[in-house]
């Protein structure tokens, strides 16, 4: 897993809340669904780097098992 893409998600994730929340303070209901989009989009960047951590460990895992063979 990269920590740098994990920060870059999380940024984007409060980029997202931040904008969602003044979107819904002054009316702006494109503001605020932009900043929903921006949450949901950061999601997709947790979930991916979720994956690769799995598939990391997974293949671990399997090289592993074939050394001790």
């Amino acid at each position: 897993m990269s920590t740098e893409d994990r920060i870059k998600a999380t940024a984007k994730n409060l980029e997202g809340k931040t904008e969602e929340a003044v979107g819904n303070l002054t009316g702006d209901s494109t503001k605020e669904t932009e900043g929903k989009a921006k949450q949901v989009e950061a999601s997709g960047m947790h979930l991916v780097e979720d994956i690769k951590d799995q598939a990391k460990s997974v293949l671990d895992a399997v090289k592993n098992t074939i050394d001790k063979a």
